[in-house]
C-alpha cells in the first residue's frame, strides 16, 4: 500500500529526525512497514478511533506519542506522528 504523509505528519517526521531520537525513528519506521502489511492489526496496539476521529486508526509509538492514520482506497494517509489524539 502507498503511504501519504499530511503536511503535519511531514513536520512531525522532520521533528523526530532533528531530535536525534533513534529509538522513536526506528519505531516509526517499523510501524509504517507493519501498517502497509496489516493496516488494522499488528504491532503498536492498533485502535480504531471514535467520535470526531471516526475512520482513523492509531498505533503507539511510545507511551506519549501515537501515529494517526486512515486507509482510503488502498492508500494509507498518515496525519500525525507526534503527540496524542
Amino acid at each position: 500500500m502507498e503511504i501519504v504523509l499530511s503536511p503535519e505528519a511531514k513536520k512531525d517526521l522532520i521533528f523526530w529526525k532533528k531530535s536525534g531520537n533513534k529509538q522513536i525513528q526506528k519505531k516509526i519506521e517499523e510501524l509504517i512497514i507493519d501498517i502497509q502489511a496489516h493496516p488494522f492489526s499488528g504491532i503498536g496496539q492498533p485502535e480504531a478511533l471514535k467520535f470526531n476521529l471516526s475512520g482513523f486508526w492509531s498505533r503507539r509509538i511510545n507511551r506519549e506519542h501515537r501515529i494517526i492514520y486512515k486507509v482510503v482506497d488502498g492508500v494509507i494517509e498518515v496525519t500525525s506522528l507526534k503527540g496524542h489524539y
